[in-house]
């Protein structure tokens, strides 16, 4: 007979309670359980060693902000009935179950033209034919459908528990302080005003503070110069391998799954090949570098080695774009200290463009409601600190390069 109540020890909130047969379901299926094997933060550990949590580490956070808000909510005399309570910690449970092999890093670079969302949605389909249907009220949440538009909101929108849970998880685990939010203040300011969730405007500080700690986070953390190289050259990586396949040059990965995306030639049509997606993975693609790090092709074995060594590429983030004719330059000092060619030199000379955006209007508003029954949006309250001129998004020009000598040293000491 299976357990009616269990809980989780988790390191940021403590004990998480699961409370009902249906979770345990979700939560010891294998498509669940693959989570695990995913990292949260990609390659943030090579800056913060700490960063080593999982999807679903932050699934569970995210599960457990999302009882409190609903207990919170009820609290408040909001309707909130035993089927759409569970619905909508089944729906948050599974908010990211559609991320593959190191998270954003490789969206669309693996499987192409394919978001996480979307496989999201298609494994939530999938389970809830396995579950006879037990789903169907968590997928019309998760999708927006649902007439009680605050649950959607909780899930997904620029004060959902998705966010909340994340920013302080990943300051927990990377040690960054100024991505510590009241996450506990603001679920007690929660409330549903004409069908849509608000904020008390107690809680106004509380909110300006979290807008800023996730400002913070984006360029210390997510999008610092040596995560974002790391990524990339992970990118570089993947198409550098798929580039050989096209070419005819034998190229295998250790894992099954892994070999049969990347030998697709046409873009794929995913729903059909779910099973396959749900069983790919981090371990998949490290063991896939490992073993490419001894390719006869110099650029596949080169930036498999430099990424398994932590000897990165050099990165300079500044306000304006490389030039096109600088960036020819810097590839063809690497092409002559290496034999390389112009085309194979840009994997390791490249540039791009990364932005963030503190608060969006145009996305889902966050809404304050203040004593008189009156709503305001944050950006729109007297001496807010979250103006307009902050809901641009800012953009910083990044360029990864190889230096000529250490191309040379790195070449010369191949094998091969």
């Amino acid at each position: 007979m299976m357990a009616s109540r269990k809980i989780v020890n988790d390191p940021v909130y403590g004990f998480i309670t699961i409370d009902h047969p249906l979770l345990f379901k979700v939560i010891g299926h294998p498509y669940y359980q693959r989570l695990r094997r995913i990292q949260q933060m990609a390659f943030a550990h090579l800056v913060y060693p700490g960063a080593v949590h999982n999807r679903l580490h932050h699934s569970l956070g995210a599960y457990h902000l999302m009882s409190n808000a609903l207990s919170e909510l009820k609290s408040k005399g909001i309707e909130i009935s035993a089927e759409e309570e569970l619905a909508a910690k089944i729906a948050i449970l599974l908010h990211d179950i559609g991320h593959g092999p190191y998270s954003h890093a490789l969206e669309e670079t693996l499987i192409e033209g394919v978001h996480h969302e979307t496989l999201s949605l298609l494994i939530m389909e999938a389970l809830n034919k396995e579950f006879n249907g037990q789903l169907t009220l968590a997928i019309c949440i998760f999708t927006g459908q649902y007439h009680k538009h605050f649950l959607h909101q909780l899930i997904s929108g620029q004060l959902d528990v998705d966010r909340m849970d994340f920013l302080t998880r990943d300051s927990f685990f990377t040690g960054v302080s100024e991505g510590v939010i009241m996450y506990d203040r603001i679920l007690k300011m929660l409330t549903v005003h004409n069908g849509e969730l608000m904020v008390e405007e107690k809680a106004i500080f509380s909110i300006e503070k979290f807008l800023v700690a996730r400002r913070l986070m984006y360029w210390q953390v997510y999008l610092h110069k040596t995560v974002l190289c790391a990524e990339k050259m992970l990118v570089n990586i993947i198409l550098r391998a798929k580039e050989l396949i096209r070419l005819g040059i034998p190229v295998h990965a250790p894992s099954q799954v892994l070999d049969f995306f990347l030998h697709q030639s046409k873009p794929l049509q995913i729903s059909a090949h779910l099973d396959k997606f749900c069983q790919l993975d981090d371990v998949d693609v490290l063991g896939a570098i490992k073993s490419w790090m001894f390719h006869p092709d110099k650029v596949l074995s080169v930036l498999c080695r430099m990424l398994v060594d932590r000897q990165l590429l050099k990165v300079k983030l500044q306000a304006e774009p490389v030039s096109q004719q600088f960036l020819e330059e810097e590839r063809l000092a690497i092409a002559n200290a290496t034999g390389l060619s112009l085309e194979e030199s840009a994997y390791f000379v490249f540039s791009g463009e990364a932005s963030n955006t503190t608060y969006d209007p145009s996305e889902e508003k966050i809404n304050i409601l203040f004593k008189d029954g009156s709503v305001k949006d944050i950006s729109q309250v007297d001496n807010a600190l979250i103006q307009h001129n902050l809901s641009r998004p800012v953009k910083k020009h990044y360029f990864c390069y190889l230096n000529p000598i250490s191309a040379s040293a790195l070449f010369n000491a191949l094998p091969y």
